[in-house]
């Protein structure tokens, strides 16, 4: 049986880690690409294969895939987007360039790196596209307006892909994980320290009794918390099952919310948010 390959995005740690480590225990081949070198050359310690991948930067793109394909003359069986991170804050104290900035790595570069894997997967009758998504993705949170946003627009384009693809062997696939064990709130704190002056802001007594508090506290655990690990299980399904889901949830939280916004009217779905923040 051919080796099966998967290039996975953002590796550096979390969820895109111990997929890539998950995967590897099940024989695949995988390309576990970050966006910083120094991670990358930490992985290929580690035995990876690494190629840099900035979602923010085309080339790399273009280079860390060309890389992939080189290494497997030219055969990508699976696509994991992962990669991605978030600026806190309120919206009203978002500048507009911190939203382009989130979103040409959170969407632009998922869909750059999709549209350049799509001719291959083509070209070979086969392959898998998994978007990493986030409970985030089906409802909102209060100070997470920009990462709501980007996933928002994930799911919409993710949806669309697939019914575009139904008539093609390729597969296109959601999944939805709500709180999971991760760097995202620490690799957030420097992107809210650049973007947001919440010092001026007319909520800053809301932001020293909230979201300061969040973002500065020591690490711990959420509410509903699961290992990453509870992702890749997912993942694993999704690769290799021969009728993948079009999403899956994880946690317990997503399954809730899942079901809330189908049941209850937007005013009732906003009171509860408004108190489980």
């Amino acid at each position: 049986m051919t080796e099966r390959t998967i290039l996975i995005t953002g590796c550096s740690s979390g969820i895109g880690l111990d997929a890539a480590r998950g995967l590897r225990a099940r024989g695949w081949r995988v390309f576990a690409s970050c966006r910083a070198e120094a991670d990358c050359a930490r992985l290929r310690a580690e035995g990876f294969d690494s190629p840099q991948l900035d979602y923010a930067d085309t080339a790399s793109i273009t280079r860390a895939l060309a890389e992939v394909l080189e290494a497997t003359g030219g055969r990508l069986d699976a696509l994991y987007n992962n990669g991605a991170f978030a600026i806190p804050g309120a919206v009203e104290d978002l500048p507009t360039d911190a939203l382009r900035a989130l979103f040409e790595a959170n969407v632009f570069g998922w869909h750059e790196l999709t549209r350049q894997v799509i001719p291959v997967m083509r070209a070979q009758g086969h392959g898998r596209i998994v978007n990493c998504s986030s409970v985030l993705g089906l409802v909102p949170m209060p100070w997470r307006g920009a990462y709501v946003a980007s996933k928002h627009a994930l799911e919409g384009l993710t949806d669309v892909l697939r019914i575009e693809m139904a008539d093609t062997p390729l597969r296109v696939i959601l999944i939805e994980p709500g709180p999971v064990t991760s760097h995202i709130r620490r690799n957030s704190v420097p992107h809210f320290e650049r973007w947001v002056n919440w010092r001026a802001s007319p909520r800053a007594a809301q932001y020293e009794a909230s979201l300061l508090k969040r973002l500065y506290a020591p690490p711990s655990k959420d509410r509903f918390e699961l290992p990453a690990s509870a992702v890749t299980r997912v993942l694993v399904h999704a690769l290799e099952a021969q009728r993948p889901k079009p999403r899956y949830y994880v946690t317990v939280p997503t399954h809730l919310m899942g079901t809330l916004r189908r049941l209850l009217p937007t005013r009732a779905l906003d009171w509860i948010i408004a108190r489980a923040r």
